[in-house]
């Protein structure tokens, strides 16, 4: 078969599209997995996407997947290449987390990875992370620095920042990432793709486990288009509503507006970033939907909570480890940091979480979608934080992206949307958080915006 499509083309289209092309013959699987891992091999080397990459046992699969539609087989992501995140297990293969203190191999596919395989979606590998998922950059003694597609200089964010470099170069139709404070929408905001954090349980973290970080951690998908998102969501979650959700207009909505970050949070917004946010609400307002500022409120401790339940995550899983003395040192440290928070404190917070969660949640009884910024300013640049301490390094997390965690602790969806180029051409993003169990509002509407202003229509200069 000869393929009819440019091959970078093909690359960039999306799990969406290439299905699409897929299902209409004008693609093989063989073909197109065979141009992803060409074009991993070609551009990853810049990036450092991936940790691991999966070439031979893709294109068998590819064939099983080509072999499968001709006898009149049809799956949703049939023949679709998928990056899958680093903290997410594949079977025979180690979950690695960034780190070098577990090297066990999986015994079997996490229940996400086992649902996008059951629609068909091809896995070509595993993408970088740092050590243990902790940070909004992606850097690690292990595995060394993971770099953002529009400036190399620069982090593609965290802890999602391989599946979200991997996506804006078009290294894979769509990708998995992992939400515990902003995962999933700091790197779409830095690589200029949408991600999102589906509601808290939407798609399961299992086998083995209901819940990770103490609740505050949520699967989802890092994509170039919403209608990737939408089609991967159905897969990862055992549904059919969101892809259709994506192709429906959203009818007119009331849009809240609100830069209130939680008590505690230290809040400096760019110009820039804010220029996003002010352009995407007279963007909302052009097309008809009812635009007002309505400051989110949130309990005293709403900042303490995000916060508690992050570091005592980190000191579980560090304790977790076979080979905790293989740990990076700044790991180390924010273990020790975790320890301080003990586990009734903890039970104490997630006893609060209904109230916070109303608290949270009033601002929908005058409106159904709330906007807010993305982060506060442009991307780190790699290597800032070599031998920096965890407090240091903590602090200066924080103050980026102060508008993300609350809402892994209160469980509701939100997403990250490109929202246009600062002066240096790095990507601006802002946030769409929807009411609990709505995620379809927040795909209706983000793909009314990508109409509007298309963003994947733009390419990164590496790739």
């Amino acid at each position: 078969m000869v393929p009819l499509v440019d091959a970078d083309a093909l690359a960039y289209a999306g799990a969406a599209r290439q299905a699409r092309l897929l299902r209409d013959g004008e693609v093989s699987a063989r073909e197109l997995v065979a141009a992803t891992l060409e074009r991993i091999e070609r551009v990853g080397p810049a990036l450092n996407a991936f940790r691991v990459v999966f070439a031979e046992r893709a294109l068998a699969e590819a064939d099983e997947a080509d072999a499968r539609r001709g006898a009149g087989g049809a799956r949703p992501l049939l023949g679709v290449p998928v990056a899958i995140k680093d903290d997410a297990d594949v079977a025979g293969e180690p979950t690695a987390r960034g780190t070098g203190a577990d090297g066990r191999p999986a015994a079997r596919d996490s229940d996400v990875v086992a649902r996008l395989r059951a629609a068909g979606a091809i896995v070509v590998g595993k993408t970088n992370v740092p050590e243990l998922t902790i940070w909004p950059f992606t850097e690690t003694l292990s595995y060394g620095a993971t770099r953002n597609p529009w400036s190399a200089d620069h982090t593609p964010g965290g802890s999602s920042g391989g599946s979200g470099a991997a996506v804006a170069a078009g290294l894979c139709g769509v990708a998995l990432g992992s939400d515990g404070a902003g995962s999933i929408r700091i790197p779409a905001a830095f690589c200029g793709v949408f991600g999102l954090k589906p509601q808290r349980g939407r798609v399961s973290l299992g086998p083995g486990r209901t819940e990770a970080w103490h609740g505050l951690v949520h699967f989802g998908p890092l994509a170039r288009h919403v209608a990737d998102a939408g089609l991967f969501l159905d897969a990862a979650a055992g549904d059919d509503a969101f892809a259709a959700a994506a192709a429906t207009p959203p009818g007119r909505l009331r849009v809240a507006v609100s830069t209130a970050a939680p008590p505690g949070a230290v809040v400096r917004l760019g110009a820039e970033q804010r220029r996003a946010l002010d352009e995407t609400a007279a963007l909302l307002r052009s097309l008809g939907h009812e635009v007002a500022e309505r400051p989110l409120q949130f309990t005293p401790t709403a900042g303490a909570d995000v916060l508690a339940r992050f570091l005592r995550g980190i000191h579980d899983e560090a304790a977790a480890v076979p080979h905790p003395e293989r740990l990076e040192p700044r790991t180390r440290s924010m273990g020790r940091l975790g320890a301080l928070v003990r586990p009734a404190a903890v039970a104490r917070l997630r006893a609060a979480e209904p109230a916070l969660r109303a608290r949270v949640d009033a601002v929908f009884e005058h409106a159904d979608v709330v906007l807010t910024p993305g982060p506060a300013g442009p991307p780190f640049r790699v290597g800032r934080f070599q031998r920096r301490g965890a407090l240091v390094t903590l602090n200066a997390a924080v103050v980026k992206v102060p508008w993300y965690g609350i809402f892994n602790v209160t469980g509701q969806p939100a997403a990250s949307v490109p929202a246009g180029f600062d002066r240096d051409g790095l990507p601006l993003a802002v946030q769409l958080v929807g009411r609990p169990l709505d995620e379809a509002t927040l795909l209706s509407l983000a793909a009314q915006l990508e109409a509007e202003c298309p963003w994947a229509d733009r390419r990164p200069p590496v790739g």
